[in-house]
């Protein structure tokens, strides 16, 4: 590795035997090899595995939510998860971030400890996350075929991200847990209003988990003051509804100096039985 931190336990995502890494070169027994980047990550993305050439967020997405989240916004959320992870979890256990992005979050929870990892099918998104947070392992990879051994993981975190349950349960270890950020009923309705004429508060009643165990679950509600349009943007290329706006609303925001926005997250934790 690049880094000092201890060499990542991958699995080969062609034929699931342990890769090894060997200077720049993850290589399995079956002599299957993925080169490490220059910024320390290294892609577990078979061709086969793409539904597109380039697939998840581009480079202006990933640098727009970089900015925003740099801004601390969010970080009532990163106090209330570090909580949360700081109350269950065996630190000492592995850590993977699915759907990391550019690993703001993933970073937040390295200890002189644990392994972190971090997962995203956008290449741009694990580049950027890989060339600033050096302790950890960031990886280009599907959510739906993980490049890890059964029962290897003691904490795993879904924060906006696809939840694929069975996959996750595979990898999680007897007694730990799953944690997942969707949006609550309220999460950003004043900029869904500038966008829709009949802006609708987010569905709730929804659990996508089934056979974890349920044991923790609240709301964490706050408002977002801004002073600048800049943010204002770089929140709208984070959500879905960015594709939505209207050139008369991209020049309103644009021309704002002030906003307010409700941050309105529903924080799930979820425990595998033994």
């Amino acid at each position: 590795m690049t880094n000092n931190t201890p060499t990542a336990d991958y699995l080969c995502p062609l034929c699931n035997e342990t890769l090894l890494l060997t200077g720049k070169t993850y290589r399995c027994s079956n002599n299957h090899c993925f080169d490490e980047a220059k910024e320390g990550y290294v892609n577990l993305l078979p061709v086969q595995h793409k539904h597109s050439k380039s697939p998840g967020d581009n480079a202006d997405m990933v640098n727009a939510r970089r900015s925003f989240l740099d801004n601390g916004y969010y970080q009532p959320l990163i106090d209330k998860l570090k909580s949360l992870y700081q109350e269950f979890a065996n630190t000492n256990l592995a850590i993977f971030d699915a759907g990391c992005g550019e690993g703001f979050y993933t970073h937040q929870y390295k200890t002189d400890n644990n392994q972190v990892y971090g997962i995203d099918i956008s290449k741009s998104a694990v580049k950027i996350a890989a060339k600033r947070y050096k302790n950890c392992h960031f990886s280009v990879g599907t959510l739906s075929h993980l490049p890890f051994a059964d029962n290897s993981i003691g904490w795993i975190n879904s924060i906006y991200a696809p939840i694929l349950e069975n996959e996750f349960t595979r990898v999680l270890k007897a007694d730990s847990y799953l944690l997942t950020v969707t949006p609550a009923e309220k999460h950003l309705i004043e900029l869904k209003s500038l966008i829709y004429i009949d802006a609708k508060e987010h569905d709730t009643a929804k659990n996508p988990i089934e056979n974890l165990t349920l044991i923790n679950e609240e709301k964490l509600n706050y408002t977002m003051e801004f002073n600048n349009s800049n943010d204002i943007l770089n929140l709208l290329s984070m959500t879905p509804f960015a594709f939505k706006a209207s050139a008369e609303v991209i020049e309103e925001l644009k021309s704002k100096q002030s906003f307010s926005c409700q941050a309105d997250f529903l924080i799930r934790l979820y425990e595998k039985s033994p």
